[in-house]
């Protein structure tokens, strides 16, 4: 049962079972690496740029923005970017800019989900070309041969099966846990760019009718102040 040992009886297939294996590590690592870099407080983001954006503070926004890690942020630069576009084009950018995010997201999930697919079917075939061989000696012994020698076979024409599920269930696992990360993350960039539209045109549509407000308000303290003396 060493593992030299398992290599040398399971026949060629073995190593593109570990070849395998060694993709979907590769890919899980690097997805791993790219979703902790991925970590952001999204409501603290928009809490800080909405701060900036009110006190129309635009370079100070950009850098905060800039300065945060991950594609959320990068949503958020690219609405800030063109800040002075009416409200339906910057709906656009900032779609534009999140559908430019989601291949880096999804990127190698669908290899570990094709090692997860492939290992278990390599190992199939690996055991029944085992036990295809271990038959074909049986018959060529005219159709004795002891426990011993197939058993032996057997056991040879499983080690790919084995090392196929081996490889295949954590696998499909770490598929399904960065399939939820994906969407998750996916879910925040349509937030965020939603909310940095509304927070952007709202902040621009209030500086543009605030002397308006003050006339208004202007108006009813005149009129409150004449019923007053009136009184």
């Amino acid at each position: 049962m060493e593992p030299s040992g398992l290599i040398e009886r399971g026949g060629p297939l073995v190593w593109v079972l570990l070849g395998l294996a060694f993709i979907g590590s590769v890919c899980t690592v690097e997805r791993l690496f790219f979703f902790h870099r991925a970590r952001i407080n999204v409501s603290d983001l928009l809490v800080g740029l909405a701060h900036h954006v009110r006190q129309r503070a635009f370079a100070e926004a950009l850098h905060e923005a800039a300065r945060a890690p991950g594609p959320v942020a990068r949503v958020a630069h690219a609405a800030l970017l063109r800040y002075y576009l009416p409200r339906t084009e910057l709906r656009d950018v900032t779609q534009e800019a999140g559908q430019l995010e989601v291949p880096r997201i999804e990127n190698n999930i669908r290899a570990i989900l094709g090692v997860s697919l492939l290992a278990p079917l390599v190992g199939m075939l690996g055991t029944l070309l085992g036990m295809l061989d271990t038959f074909q000696k049986v018959s060529e012994q005219g159709g004795f041969t002891s426990p011993a020698e197939l058993t032996a076979g057997v056991f040879t024409a499983l080690i790919t099966s084995v090392l196929g599920l081996t490889v295949a269930v954590p696998m499909y696992l770490f598929y399904l846990y960065f399939l939820g990360r994906a969407k998750r993350l996916i879910h925040r960039i349509e937030r965020a760019g939603i909310e940095m539209v509304h927070l952007i045109a709202d902040a621009r549509e209030e500086e543009q009718y605030a002397p308006f407000r003050g006339e208004v308000t202007a108006g009813r303290q005149t009129v409150k102040a004449k019923q007053e003396h009136a009184h």
